[in-house]
């Protein structure tokens, strides 16, 4: 089995920023989406790894997410989605 590629995310994930992101290509095969080059990020960094995540499956594949900043994490549990995104340790 293949490893999974990594996709590293740099700066700011917000409303501001993740619109020219949502149609970002991700490579072929299962993903990993390391955020620990984040220094901000809001709801639309969330609907951004949902978005990904629709499409990796649609395609067969997994998706699952290193490095997450901890207001993040607070969002992932707020609406309930740990066990929708996989969080890599």
């Amino acid at each position: 089995m293949a490893e999974a590629s990594v996709v590293r995310m740099e700066g700011a994930l917000t409303m501001r920023t993740v619109a020219g992101l949502v149609d970002r290509t991700l490579p072929e095969g299962d993903c990993v989406i390391d955020l620990a080059g984040v220094d901000e990020a809001d709801s639309a960094a969330l609907a951004l790894l949902l978005e990904w995540l629709r499409r990796l499956k649609a395609r067969g594949n997994t998706l699952s997410v290193t490095g997450m900043p901890d207001g993040l994490k607070s969002l992932v549990e707020l609406y309930d989605l740990g066990d929708v995104l996989s969080l890599a340790a």
